[in-house]
């Protein structure tokens, strides 16, 4: 009897074997690149990226033995790109839209937002009560976030593109732009950067279409075996409550 046969099978399969156990290591081993903007939950502190968002990402990839990172604050249009084009690339925190769907690996909700237009309040001839009202108005929006394209999508031909949200907010209290779409927190996160009177905003219209979750996503050449780590320990922390309690901003 011949053994050489049915030892080449074994070799080989104790090699694919060995391949397998080897592959979430070698993933692990790429440094990952964490992309985001500033906003209430990401912002620089001490010259570092910190915040509520930042500290729930961070430990997720800790607990999913992702170690060596690299976290980056970047103008929304900047972030955006890299995590369409660059493996190894985990952005947050970004809307989960069905154009946006195939384009990224999905790994964790944050929170779910609404989005409102806000004006000052002494602008009281700025009257929305539809969406198609606002068609008659300078709106500001963030080059390539979820704001800029639902409105460039439905035709709004007077949209003012910044490169920040805040950018937005100083035009929108000199009175450069009339309306701004912002969820509630980054209304009020704003006045307090701006030192600005939150009482001389007001609230004219809900994007109640727009309302959507905001979330962690890889870019698509990121290993499946380094996505499904980190949804696994991103999940965990939304199931000890932790996600909900470091998004909950104190006003």
């Amino acid at each position: 009897m011949c053994f050489i046969p049915r030892l080449r099978r074994l070799l080989a399969a104790g090699t694919a074997a060995c391949a397998l156990l080897a592959a979430p290591a070698v993933a692990a081993a790429q440094t990952i690149q964490v992309v985001t903007e500033a906003t209430p939950w990401t912002y620089l502190e001490g010259g570092r990226v910190a915040g509520p968002a930042t500290e729930i990402v961070t430990t997720a990839l800790q607990r999913a033995g992702l170690t060596d990172t690299s976290i980056n604050l970047y103008p929304w249009a900047r972030a955006y790109d890299l995590a369409l084009k660059e493996p190894h690339t985990l952005i947050f925190l970004i809307a989960r839209t069905p154009a946006r769907e195939a384009q990224f690996k999905w790994v964790g909700e944050f929170m779910k937002i609404d989005y409102h237009f806000y004006r000052l309040k002494t602008q009281a001839d700025v009257v929305v009560g539809r969406l198609d009202d606002a068609r008659r108005y300078t709106v500001g929006v963030t080059r390539d976030d979820l704001r800029h394209q639902y409105l460039q999508q439905r035709g709004f031909s007077k949209l003012v593109v910044s490169a920040h949200n805040m950018d937005n907010f100083r035009k929108l209290i000199a009175g450069q732009v009339q309306l701004m779409p912002m969820p509630e927190d980054d209304a009020l996160a704003l006045c307090r950067e701006a030192r600005f009177d939150c009482a001389g905003l007001e609230k004219v219209h809900t994007l109640a279409d727009m309302s959507t979750g905001i979330h962690a996503a890889y870019s698509l050449a990121t290993p499946d075996a380094v996505v499904d780590r980190t949804r696994q320990a991103f999940d965990k922390l939304r199931a000890d409550g932790t996600v909900r309690r470091l998004m909950t901003l104190r006003r």
